[in-house]
């Protein structure tokens, strides 16, 4: 097996996957303009791959080598699933698969899934298991949170490194917190020693902390602060492409800069997914790359009222002028 992980220089940062977000035109963006060390695609449903439906998912699987190394994230509840999922993910050459299991959805977790399985440990053991015989060839690991209602690192995170996955990313907040708490960033430190207690080798799963990165000083900090082998970074790049590049790339950045990325993210969602995806997906990140500035709050309301590309650059153009 190829385990890309192990080849990542420590600390090594990763664009976690978000619903509706980080689709294939969003890391290509992220990839040309300040690439992380890897990248996780949307979280797919496995019972919707091994269904009739799958036609549908697959757009939210694309990828481009650009974008290397790519991580298929999924999500569901029946191990049963996830032994062709990782076939086929495997087929489709992705450098690795990703199990959620800490999406607090409602309707993930009333399947059985995400968060939900941090109450189902032997479900969760399983589900890791089927996934590696499906795939041997490629790494396995999960994205999950501290505990559902409560902080219970200590029950819940030696389930998962019983069954060896490559590496385990922990979002520093319970279920019940949601997002509605600072992250706990020493339960992540707890994490790393309970880790290094269980096999103290180079073969032992890695741990990547999650939750409330600022920018890049701040992720290594955090990495420093926790001995965490990676930082995975979410909501900080929104807007932001340069998240992930040198301080001198960052403190460059102009205003016509995010525009005109902005213009072009655009333009690449729209050959991508015209027909496939509604043209609001993008509006999210036209609130995030138009902020901070004047004029800033006028400018957005006209692009809420955007229906294509065309239209997105006349609106540009106007304020521009």
């Amino acid at each position: 097996m190829h385990n890309f992980w192990k080849t990542l220089n420590k600390p090594f940062f990763v664009l976690a996957p978000m619903a509706n977000v980080t689709d294939v035109a969003f890391r290509e963006i992220i990839a040309t303009y300040g690439k992380p060390s890897a990248m996780m695609t949307e979280f797919v449903s496995c019972h919707g791959l091994c269904s009739a439906g799958k036609e549908n998912l697959l757009p939210d699987l694309w990828y481009t080598e650009k974008q290397r190394p790519i991580v298929a994230q999924i999500f569901g509840a029946d191990p049963r699933h996830f032994y062709p999922c990782a076939q086929l993910l495997a087929e489709m050459g992705f450098d690795g698969i990703d199990i959620n299991m800490g999406c607090p959805d409602r309707n993930v977790e009333r399947q059985g899934s995400g968060a939900a399985l941090i109450n189902d440990p032997k479900r969760a053991q399983e589900i890791v298991q089927a996934t590696m015989r499906g795939a041997p060839c490629l790494p396995v690991s999960v994205k999950t949170r501290i505990g559902f209602n409560r902080v219970a690192i200590d029950e819940w995170l030696p389930y998962l490194l019983e069954v060896r996955p490559a590496a385990i990313t922990l979002h520093a907040r319970t279920r019940k917190e949601m997002s509605d708490v600072p992250a706990r960033w020493d339960v992540v430190s707890k994490a790393v020693q309970i880790a290094r207690a269980f096999d103290s080798s180079d073969q032992r799963p890695l741990i990547i902390g999650n939750g409330d990165i600022t920018d890049l000083e701040d992720a290594y900090a955090k990495a420093e602060q926790t001995g965490a082998d990676g930082i995975m970074v979410g909501r900080g790049v929104f807007g932001n492409p340069w998240f992930f590049a040198s301080k001198k790339a960052r403190d460059q950045v102009t205003l016509s800069d995010r525009i005109r990325v902005m213009s072009e993210h655009t333009e690449l969602f729209e050959k991508r997914f015209s027909g496939i995806k509604p043209f609001d997906v993008m509006k999210k990140h036209y609130k995030a790359y138009i902020s901070g500035f004047d004029g800033a709050k006028h400018i957005r309301a006209k692009l809420m009222e955007t229906k294509n590309a065309s239209h997105m650059r006349e609106v540009v153009s106007a304020y521009l002028r």
